[in-house]
Formats: C-alpha cells, structure tokens, sequence
C-alpha cells in the first residue's frame, strides 16, 4: 500500500470499487482530478491555498490509483473513469462544481462536460492529453509491452518510474528524496508494480481523446487551459489547439513549468483558479 495521504480522509464504495476521498474546507465547492503516473498527493501544496480561499475541496484518487482499490478486472480506462467521478459527485451532493482536471484527469473533466454540462460551473484543465498527442514517445513502448514491463525487475521499475517523473518537471530538484518517494509509492512494490501497468499505462491510448475536436467546439462551459512551456510529454501546442477549438477558453502558458505544473509553479496555478472561479461564481 502507498504511503499514508494525510489529504484523504475517507473510503467511499463506487460500483463495487472502494476509492480514497478527501474533503477539506468550506464554502465553493471544488473537486480536483488527478492524472497519471500520480495520485492526490499532486494537490498537496494547492489545497491549503484554496481551502484558505474558501473552497470546500473534494478530492480523490481514480481507481486503479494511489491508495483506491487496485480492481482485478474493472476498466479503469478515461471512459470507465467518467461515470466513476459521475457517481462521486451524486455522493457528495454536488449538483454543480467548479471542475479542476490534470492530466488523464483533464481528458476525463472534459469527456464528462461533453455528456453532463450542467454539472460543471467552470472547468480548468491543466496539461492534459489531448487529440493524437498520447501516448509521448517516452510511454509508447511501455504501453505497447505493459505486460512485460509489469514483470521487469522492482529495481529496473523503480529506476524507469524516477526517470519519468524527473521528467514531469521542470525543475529537476523538486523531484527528490521524499517528494520523488511520495509519488513512487504507489507504483512500486509487489502490487504496485503490477497494478500501474494494468490500471495506467494499459490505457494511454488516443482513442479516448480522437474526437475532441468534432466535440470541443460545441462546449459552451467556460473553461481556462494551464500549460508548463517545458511540457516533455504534451507540447504546450495542444493547449494552444485546445484554446482555438473551445470557445471563449482561456490559455494560460506558464515558463520555467514542466507537465507538473501543481510542482514546478503551484501558488501561480492556485491564484490563477481562484481569480477564475470568483470571475464566473454563481451570485
């Protein structure tokens, strides 16, 4: 099991899958969605600035992920992930929210905006595969052969999953000793392992994003893109495609950022939302 989450204070059981939750604060309500290879502990230096803003933050780890149950044969794909938040959010009550999403977690946000609009009061997406732009060049041949991967040596894993996450930043410091072990963690182990091959990298697949752009025009949901400029994974040229295809979005580029903007430039992201939640907030 991954190391203790001091965000997650919860179990909820979602169609037979106990998923990790978190609720911190009160006020505007705030779910945030995480993506891979992560959990909730992206969020750890943002949620004390939004509570302080006075968010009520709902968080959590998607199946298959962080400290949520590793299910042997549910799809934990961007699709089957959708109607698990769907639930989530009939759980707590939440019949419109603010909408944070990274990653597979932005991909997520948004296929759940195609279907459920009227759920979202405003969605923020935040480097997020997108079109044709995943898998990256440096998770294709892992996607390709997650099987094999799933059986490499713990140490050989161990090894590749650092490397990628020194990659997920910008600056490389940030992603080291307990913070680098935080996020290894889940991933590593003799579940772990298995588990992110089968639940994650199994599914980096475009398939689930093929059609944003028969779909993105048609949201009418005000929305803001944040993009690290020094994104190794997904070119901040997506988020530039995703601006002109969403009308009246927003894009905000961020330098000196990587792919973990929540890392690399957290009070900036964290101001950023705050500013763009109160400009749409419901009187």
């Amino acid at each position: 099991m991954p190391a203790n989450n001091a965000l997650l204070n919860s179990d909820v059981l979602i169609k037979g899958c106990r998923i990790a939750t978190g609720i911190h604060g009160s006020g505007t309500p705030l779910v945030l969605v995480h993506g891979t290879p992560a959990h909730s502990v992206i969020w750890q230096t943002l949620v004390p600035v939004f509570v302080d803003a006075g968010f009520r933050v709902h968080l959590y780890d998607l199946p298959g992920f962080g400290a949520s149950e590793r299910p042997l044969t549910a799809d934990t794909s961007v699709a089957s992930q959708v109607s698990f938040l769907l639930k989530l959010l009939e759980h707590w009550q939440l019949e419109k929210t603010h909408l944070f999403g990274h990653d597979i977690g932005g991909a997520i946000s948004l296929r759940l905006a195609f279907d459920r609009p009227s759920l979202l009061q405003t969605l923020t997406l935040a480097d997020i595969p997108s079109y044709d732009s995943w898998p990256s060049s440096t998770w294709k041949d892992m996607r390709d052969n997650y099987a094999d991967y799933a059986r490499i040596p713990a140490t050989e894993h161990y090894r590749a999953m650092s490397r990628q996450l020194q990659m997920a930043v910008f600056n490389k410091h940030l992603m080291t000793e307990e913070r680098l072990e935080s996020y290894l963690a889940p991933l590593c182990g003799v579940v772990g392992q298995a588990s992110f091959y089968q639940h994650q990298v199994a599914y980096y697949n475009a398939c689930y994003t093929a059609d944003f752009a028969e779909k993105l025009p048609q949201l009418r949901l005000p929305v803001q893109i944040l993009w690290g400029a020094e994104d190794e994974w997904q070119p901040v040229e997506y988020g530039k495609r995703l601006q002109r295809d969403i009308v009246s979005s927003t894009l905000h580029i961020y330098q000196q950022a990587g792919h973990f903007l929540m890392e690399d430039v957290p009070l900036p992201v964290a101001a950023q939302l705050i500013d763009f939640v109160n400009q749409h907030n419901m009187r």
